[in-house]
């Protein structure tokens, strides 16, 4: 299991390397936090309610848990189903332990770009945003939180991805992700919804996330903002926690399945088919 282990870190490591090296990677992964710094310029005056925080301090911070969760979800699928359809995923499970050695890799390819790709603007927001802080409480909170953020996406997105042939279909998982940002306080205080469009939004991920990130780099004045006026980090762990242990328990089943239907003639026909949708 160390060497297995050890295989996929490596393989993550060169993954990464390759990435962060290929400009239009980069610029893929850099625009949504790029974009993101513009809004707040748009928002400079805007407090949240109740306080004197500024509101583009509270959407940058929840926005990164969105962010956050589309890489953990989306990016990790989009991963599986290019490499099911070019034959990556065939070729890792003629290996030993090779699938394995593939999911650890992508996984440190995914967090690796999402940590770097928030830590480049981070220091963008401090300056545009005002009202962020940072001190030891923080950093212990991201400690535990970081992990347990791709722990609790993560699978779901290596499932999902085993789901679906080719990335063409993949972009159909963007809407209920996009109502899922409608309605956990992302863009604005969750306590404007109604009770029980709070209710569905505290069942998933993405808004245990946003409000570990607010206790983290928000100074706790703005709590007033959050549900019973409180961070809530023990149901924050515990939320994240489930859906961890959910996610770890079944992916290795809904893998091994997919990767048992892998073949030479089934790689082949899906390029057929993609070739033939080019017109080639």
């Amino acid at each position: 299991m160390n060497r297995v282990f050890r295989l996929g870190l490596a393989r993550g490591g060169v993954e990464l390397r390759q990435t962060l090296t290929t400009g239009q990677d980069v610029f893929g992964y850099l625009l949504p936090a790029l974009l993101l710094l513009g809004t707040l310029v748009l928002m400079r005056g805007s407090t949240v309610p109740g306080t004197e925080i500024a509101l583009g301090a509270h959407t940058f911070v929840s926005s990164l848990g969105m962010l956050t969760v589309i890489a953990g979800v989306m990016t990790m699928a989009q991963y599986l189903a290019m490499d099911r359809e070019d034959g990556t995923l065939l070729r890792a499970k003629a290996t030993p332990d090779g699938m394995s050695g593939y999911l650890i890799g992508k996984s440190v390819l995914v967090a690796g770009v999402s940590v770097i790709s928030c830590l480049v603007v981070l220091p963008g927001a401090f300056l545009v945003a005002g009202g962020l802080e940072f001190d030891a409480a923080g950093a212990f909170t991201l400690l535990w939180l970081v992990p347990l953020a791709f722990l609790s996406t993560m699978p779901f997105g290596a499932m999902l991805g085993s789901l679906f042939d080719n990335v063409r279909t993949l972009s159909l998982l963007m809407l209920p992700i996009f109502g899922l940002v409608g309605i956990s306080g992302i863009f604005y205080p969750i306590t404007a919804l109604p009770g029980w469009l709070q209710g569905v939004a505290q069942l998933f991920p993405m808004y245990w996330l946003g409000l570990g990130l607010r206790s983290a780099l928000l100074p706790d004045a703005l709590v007033v903002a959050e549900l019973g006026d409180s961070w809530r980090h023990t149901r924050t762990f515990l939320m994240l926690g489930i859906w961890s242990v959910a996610g770890l328990a079944l992916a290795p089943g809904v893998l091994r399945r997919m990767a048992r239907r892998e073949s030479g003639s089934a790689v082949a026909a899906r390029r057929e088919r993609a070739m033939t949708r080019m017109g080639v």
